[in-house]
């Protein structure tokens, strides 16, 4: 984080996100891998010595022919566009598991009491607060507990002294220059309805500043909190919102956020709510490959 100034974001239920990294400046996992793979502070790599560690690795090469059949892999541009799919393609597969908020919500759904009862009453009330007076729900909704756009949430975007990190702004201008994003020679695919928010997205001075909405699935797992990492704990992440300077916020059209002014005891309650989004440590699914010929 020190490094990039950055914060990283949970990679589970990427695949069911519309743009990715905190400023959306990819449009698809494969793009995002991609970046990764070229930013100067993390591989840094060129697409020539992508090329030559797959060309010299039997293993690696051996699979690159079996997923890519029929694709030349003289290109070392191709060859760096087919690491980042395959990289893509295993993230895609990162889903969250079952939370007791989703056994309390189903449990609500068909009527049984008894199970629903087994969910602790302080998250009770701390999902009473979510989705009513503290307006979290507003940004966090839905499955993903997330609208999967960008918010201005009063966290200073001066990185140090005379750095600043733009966020959505930059990011929009990052993906629009992009040859990887999904409208570029590189796409994947196969009609131009999937591309559709790429083509219409446009930087606007009210961006200046956004940040990605996270989704809050297993957010008790995910610190430290914020896009650039400054906030250590939920309750930190509560109280930032509860004490929120406005100073801080600029806003276009209606503002959304205002400082809460809950309870101790609120505010504890919020907590337990996002605990039991899920906070059991999530196990790696194992790759099992037979060998490659």
């Amino acid at each position: 984080r020190q490094l990039l100034d950055r914060n990283a974001p949970s990679l589970l239920n990427a695949a069911q996100q519309r743009w990715y990294g905190w400023d959306g400046a990819s449009d698809s996992l494969w793009s995002q891998a991609l970046r990764v793979m070229q930013e100067p502070r993390e591989f840094a790599a060129t697409p020539e010595q992508l090329h030559r560690l797959v060309k010299n690795d039997r293993e690696l090469n051996c699979r690159r022919r079996q997923v890519f059949r029929g694709v030349d892999a003289m290109n070392p541009e191709r060859t760096m566009v087919q690491m980042a799919q395959a990289i893509g393609a295993y993230v895609g597969t990162l889903q969250s598991p079952r939370t007791p908020f989703d056994d309390f919500r189903d449990a609500l759904e068909r009527g049984d009491r008894a199970a629903a009862a087994r969910y602790p009453l302080d998250a009770q009330r701390g999902a009473r607060l979510f989705v009513g007076r503290a307006g979290c729900a507003l940004c966090h909704l839905g499955p993903l507990f997330t609208n999967g756009e960008f918010a201005d949430i009063g966290i200073p975007f001066f990185v140090r002294p005379g750095v600043v990190d733009a966020g959505r702004h930059a990011g929009i201008a990052e993906l629009n220059a992009s040859r990887y994003n999904l409208l570029g020679p590189w796409s994947n695919v196969r009609d131009g309805e999937a591309a559709i928010k790429t083509r219409h997205v446009h930087a606007e001075h009210r961006h200046f500043g956004e940040f990605k909405v996270p989704s809050l699935r297993h957010v008790a797992l995910t610190a430290p909190y914020m896009h650039d990492g400054s906030l250590a704990t939920l309750a930190e992440v509560v109280r930032h919102y509860d004490r929120i300077d406005l100073e801080r916020l600029h806003a276009d059209g209606e503002r959304i956020l205002a400082p809460l002014y809950l309870s101790e005891g609120e505010r504890a309650d919020l907590v337990a709510f996002l605990r039991s989004l899920g906070e059991t440590p999530i196990d790696t699914p194992r790759v099992v490959s037979r060998p490659c010929r």
